[in-house]
C-alpha cells in the first residue's frame, strides 16, 4: 500500500481511496476517495438525523470522546506500540498521551 495525500493534506492509504465504509449490509465498494472530513461530516448528518428533532448537548465533549480513543489505537498500532513514535505522530508529549491511554482503557 502507498500513502497519498487527500487534498486537504490528510494521508491516505490506496486502499482507502477505492472503497467507502461497509453499508448496512457489511460491504464496501469501490468508490471516489473518502476524506476524513467527509466521513466526519457524513456520520455527523447520520447523527442529527437520528436525532429525528430531539436535542443534544456537550456534542462537542462526546465526538472528541467517540473519536479519540480509535485515533490512538490506530497511532499505536501504527507506531507498533512505541508511545515515544505515536506521541511523536500525534504531536503530543509522551506524558498527555498516557493520559489519554489510560483515559480511553488503553494502558
Amino acid at each position: 500500500m502507498t500513502i497519498e495525500d487527500y487534498s486537504d493534506g490528510m494521508p491516505r492509504t490506496d486502499q482507502e481511496a477505492t472503497t467507502t465504509p461497509p453499508d448496512s449490509a457489511g460491504e464496501t465498494t469501490p468508490t471516489q476517495p473518502m476524506t476524513l472530513r467527509t466521513a466526519v461530516e457524513q456520520s455527523m448528518a447520520r447523527y442529527f438525523e437520528q436525532l429525528d428533532g430531539d436535542t443534544t448537548s456537550n456534542l462537542y465533549a462526546l465526538v472528541m470522546n467517540e473519536v479519540e480513543g480509535p485515533l490512538l489505537e490506530a497511532v499505536l498500532r501504527h507506531a507498533g506500540s512505541n508511545q515515544s513514535k505515536a506521541s511523536i505522530m500525534l504531536g503530543l508529549n509522551r506524558g498527555t498521551l498516557r493520559k489519554k491511554m489510560k483515559q480511553h482503557g488503553l494502558l
